[in-house]
Order: C-alpha cells, then structure tokens, then sequence
C-alpha cells in the first residue's frame, strides 16, 4: 500500500512552481486562480523572490501548499493513494489532495492560518530549537521543568524532536538539553513558536473558519497530526485540524503507525521532496520512498 505525503514550512526553495508554470497549462492556470484567489501574485514572489522573501510565514504556507497541491493534480490519474498524510501545514495539502477540501477552500484557510500565526508570533517573541540525540521523555522532562512556556512541538523521527516556546524559554532548555546529552540543540530561524500554547490566539481565530468550511468524506483516510491515527469522517477531520495548532505534530508516531498499517511505500509530495523521506529513513533506512 502507497502513503502519499505532504511537507509543511521548511521545505519551500527560490523558484519553486516557475517550472511547472512553464511547462503546463493546468499548472498555471492555477497558479493564477490563486493569485486571483490571495488578492496578490504569490506566483511572482515563488518565481522572483529571495530565500528570506519565503522564509515569512504568510508567504511559505500557501506558498508550499500550492506546490503539493498543483504537483498532485499533475499527476492525473497516476495519483492513487491508499492513505495520506501531511506535516503541520501539510494536513491542508493532503485533504485537498484527498478531495475532503476543495482547492478554493483549502487555500483560503491556508491564508487564514498563516495570517493568523504570524499575528501570534508577532504578539510575543518566541521561537522553536532542534534537538537532535536526546531521547523524547528526557527532553518532555526538562521542557516541562522550565517555567517559561516550551513545550515539544514537532516529534519528527526518532532522535529529532523539535521544541518550542519563548525566546527566554528556549534558551534556558537548550542549555539543560545539551547538559543532559543532547548531541545538538539548535535555536531555529523561524517565525515564532508554532504548536505550542503561544498559538492559542490563531487557533481561535481560525477555529470559526475551519468550522463554517465545508469538509467532504476524504477518498482514502487521512493520518492527522494530532493523535497520529487515521480519519475518514469530516467532523472529526476539522476539529483536529483546530487542536492542531497548539497540540505537538506526532509524525514519528505517525510514520510507525504507517508500518503497522501495512503501508510499504512513502510519496512525497512537493516541496525539495527531502524532508518527510529523510524523516522515514531516520525510522527505516530500507524504507521505499519516491518523489512526486
């Protein structure tokens, strides 16, 4: 069985979708249907701009959805998935791509969203960090010893796990992180710290959005972040999409979960095409993993 999946912020790059654009005319025509759609030309930005110009979050979460989305519909009838998944951001692109969300819809809450974040983050400086080497209940351990906010956000595969809170916060766990054996313990360049209670805020802005957007039966079931297990039925779908923005993304549970489901290969799906296979192959080095 065939896992399709999809990235969320991290895996954008300068000129993604300008080939696509050139090559194909559905590509571009929705290209365009989405600049019409965002009110801007999000195309030219994709094309044109630089590394720091899609490192904002307003711009990398539609940016990389579109990508996901558009490299899907290219491959036609080709794309045959038994189940899909996406990261953080990735949930939208792969419910799209699973026909519980109409494209219009998923990009305009993919707007909303980043919009919403990046009012959070802006509302107080915070941050996430990498911590490589360390196992998951000793970095839980010290996160929750702090008394700043910092809390895990990201159990990406084992040995990474990704924490995030206040900028004093992060810090101070860093420290601690490394003293207890952390092999590395990065301060990352992003935004502010998304999956953590600092994002209650856009969570409640998004939360009416998301309930008053109609959401279908998706054409395979969908692992979402939250709990790691398969979803089928759209009003579950949507309130897990809510609590996801201040609950941890639980991809290494998901990926196990995967296994033990049968799945025997992985597609990622736009983006570098690098980040959720490296992820698996962190987990099983024999893994089968393409791209799309």
């Amino acid at each position: 069985m065939k896992a399709y999946v999809f990235p969320g912020q991290g895996a954008q790059f300068v000129g993604m979708g300008k080939e696509m654009y050139e090559s194909s005319n559905l590509a571009k025509a929705l290209f365009e249907q989405s600049n019409d759609l965002l009110g801007y030309r999000i195309s030219d930005v994709l094309f044109e701009g630089t590394e720091e110009d899609l490192k904002q979050t307003k711009v990398t979460q539609p940016a990389v959805f579109l990508h996901s989305i558009i490299r899907a519909k290219m491959a036609g009838e080709d794309f045959k998935p038994d189940a899909v998944a996406g990261h953080s951001l990735g949930e939208f692109s792969a419910l799209v791509a699973a026909e519980a969300l109409r494209f219009e819809d998923g990009l305009k809450l993919v707007q909303q969203r980043a919009l919403a974040m990046q009012k959070a983050c802006e509302a107080v400086e915070s941050t996430m960090a990498a911590i490589v080497g360390l196992d998951e209940k000793t970095i839980e351990g010290i996160c929750s010893e702090i008394e700043e906010t910092v809390v895990p956000a990201n159990y990406n595969c084992p040995g990474q796990l990704v924490i995030s809170g206040t900028v004093k916060g992060i810090a101070e766990a860093v420290e601690k992180l490394k003293v207890a054996g952390a092999k590395r313990a990065i301060i990352l360049q992003v935004g502010g710290a998304f999956h953590s209670p600092l994002m209650q805020p856009a969570k409640e802005e998004l939360q009416a959005a998301i309930e008053n957007t109609h959401f279908e039966k998706p054409l395979c079931p969908i692992y979402q972040n939250v709990n790691a297990l398969l979803e089928r039925e759209p009003k579950k779908i949507q309130q897990n999409l809510i609590d996801q923005l201040t609950a941890p993304v639980k991809w290494t549970q998901t990926m196990q979960n995967m296994i033990t489901d049968g799945i025997s290969e992985l597609v990622e799906v736009g983006g570098n095409g690098k980040v959720l296979r490296g992820f698996i192959m962190r987990l099983d080095r024999r893994f089968p993993t393409s791209v799309l």
